[in-house]
């Protein structure tokens, strides 16, 4: 669908608004119900519906609905002995939405919480099925006007996108956080897993912690449901079992990244017209991965600081995701279509940034800057000179691993691999974009695992990761990307362009590291790290060698193992 038709449908859906109440009209009540819904093979999904209501009762004329599809338990009992409510929390402005004017759905995925059926993979075209039919469901009931938007983060922001993927005629809009537009590069980034994807599955009595729909008074449907989940595929196994992006799973019998990649399925959602509004926060892996997805969706855009799924600080985080759907479910003229494309967080000394908004992507346009790998001995230099021809050398050490159950964002590894300091910096710069390491290495074995990070050291020697990347040596050979990657270079991942190193002789590896926004004053320092290993590779008793594997970086202008910053010559204004 062209922009042109897309505002023309949306002017003619402003002139038929004489039944949806306007956002200014609060409801600060609701009324819920939960029931299961048949899908179309016949499995039965848990959907709870909240409606809203005022003082007079239940709001009787016909609403959009937003709608959530979740493995995380729409309704359960918490540890407190609390109902927890999803449609209840407002950290995606789910009950803000439902104060509105918006009828609010969140529905168990088969599999998972009160739904039957047990999950094939992970986020596979079943599930995206799924979320059809409930999206087509939800617009054919009477409290719906048939106008249908999604919102989700993490899992729930797989969910929404895939949902999309598979074009509901009743899906207008969807806000969508933390997720992934390539799921090998997300889950395998650089071949390698060391991400949150690889955790243990939730133990069944998690589900039974569900509330049972309204018509299960006994809770005998939610244990039949529950006692189907025990067939659901283990995600860790799934993952761990594709090494290669064209690799078959055992589990699933086929070639499942590209089942679940995102990127396949663009062209479906571009053509439905469905819109799109990205958002990630700096220090989340995913935010890269969002970046990409919105400039191939030329989608609106927003990242902030902070972690995973987190509130986006001096944001009227609500109050966007409230405007974004009032314009494209209800057609209120709000401004928003005016609204620049993107908004993101530029950093600032301290704790302090602001947000800047325009239409280019984050870093598009920085200037190059490179510093370069030196030293002599276990003493690395970074510097915009590459100095004299040289090496240094590690072996792998797999003593890493941490307490954190979800490391989101890697802690300082300074201890365990190479460090390469820069002098006190002279004066403030800005970064602002993807920085790529470029590392010259040789190894006495055919192939290791090499992670990068970037790291600001302040004027009290505290050390802060802000980027870092992986690759697995074996996949460094660089191919044509099948979408725009904004400039950075991809490795296919496929065993056909997999090349196991000569022990002992040297090979480039070009590592693209992840998006960033960073102020550093002057004073501090920069810091690049080699390691062989990650605290976020949960399968590092596997992967264990012994004796370790001895990796060794070259530097000097031949060599020219450097790291290219993406640099703002002037900090970005409001």
């Amino acid at each position: 669908m062209t922009r042109l038709l897309r505002n023309l449908l949306l002017a003619i859906l402003a002139l038929n608004l004489a039944a949806v109440p306007a956002s200014g009209h609060d409801y600060p009540e609701y009324a819920r119900e939960s029931l299961y819904v048949p899908v179309r093979d016949g499995t039965q999904l848990a959907v709870n519906v909240y409606r809203p209501a005022d003082a007079d009762g239940v709001e009787t004329d016909p609403l959009p609905v937003i709608f959530v599809f979740t493995p995380y338990r729409a309704r359960h009992v918490g540890r407190d002995g609390e109902v927890v409510e999803t449609a209840l929390q407002d950290g995606l402005a789910l009950r803000s939405l439902l104060r509105a004017g918006y009828v609010v759905a969140v529905a168990d995925i088969r599999g998972k919480g009160a739904s039957f059926g047990a999950r094939r993979g992970f986020q596979d075209r079943t599930e995206a099925m799924d979320g059809h039919d409930l999206v087509e469901w939800l617009a054919a009931q009477d409290y719906s006007t048939g106008d249908v938007g999604m919102v989700g983060c993490s899992y729930l922001g797989g969910t929404t996108m895939h949902t999309a993927s598979t074009a509901p005629p009743s899906l207008r809009a969807i806000f969508t956080g933390a997720s992934d537009w390539d799921k090998y590069a997300f889950v395998r980034r650089g071949g390698i897993t060391a991400q949150f994807n690889t955790r243990p599955d939730e133990p069944l009595s998690d589900d039974l912690a569900s509330v049972p729909v309204d018509a299960d008074t006994d809770g005998s449907m939610l244990r039949a449901a529950v006692a189907q989940h025990a067939d659901n595929t283990p995600m860790a196994g799934l993952w761990y079992g594709m090494p290669y992006r064209d690799s078959v799973s055992d589990l699933t019998g086929n070639a499942f990244w590209d089942e679940v990649a995102i990127w396949q399925y663009a062209d479906t959602i571009r053509e439905a017209g469905i819109a799109t509004y990205f958002w990630g926060n700096w220090n989340d892996e995913p935010t890269s991965d969002v970046i990409v997805a919105a400039e191939n969706l030329d989608s609106r855009l927003l990242v902030g600081p902070g972690s995973h799924c987190e509130t986006p600080r001096d944001f009227d985080f609500t109050g966007e995701i409230v405007r974004y759907f009032d314009f494209h479910l209800k057609g209120v003229d709000n401004g928003f279509a005016d609204q620049p494309r993107v908004t993101y967080w530029a950093d600032e000394d301290g704790d302090g940034g602001h947000y800047v908004r325009g239409d280019s992507f984050p870093g598009a346009g920085a200037a190059n800057l490179s510093y370069y790998l030196g030293g002599d001995g276990e003493q690395g230099t970074l510097a915009p000179d590459a100095g004299s021809t040289g090496s240094a050398s590690f072996a792998v050490d797999y003593d890493v691993a941490n307490d954190a159950y979800f490391a989101f964002w890697p802690s300082p590894l300074d201890e365990h691999g190479l460090v390469y300091d820069s002098e006190p910096l002279a004066s403030d710069i800005d970064l602002l974009g993807f920085p790529t390491a470029h590392v010259t290495l040789a190894a006495d074995r055919e192939d290791v695992d090499v992670f990068v990070y970037l790291e600001v050291v302040d004027a009290e020697g505290t050390a802060e990761v802000i980027s870092f990347g992986r690759l697995k040596a074996s996949q460094r050979a660089i191919s044509e990307a099948p979408w725009d990657n904004l400039g950075m270079p991809w490795h296919s991942g496929r065993s056909t362009d997999a090349e196991p190193l000569v022990p002992g002789e040297a090979a480039q590896l070009v590592v693209p590291m992840l998006a960033t926004s960073r102020h550093v004053p002057a004073g501090s320092r920069l810091r690049f790290v080699v390691t062989g290993a990650d605290p976020r590779q949960r399968n590092l008793a596997d992967l264990r060698q012994d004796p370790a594997p001895v990796i060794t970086i070259s530097h000097g202008w031949e060599a020219g193992s450097r790291i290219d910053l993406p640099l703002v010559m002037e900090a970005s204004g409001n």
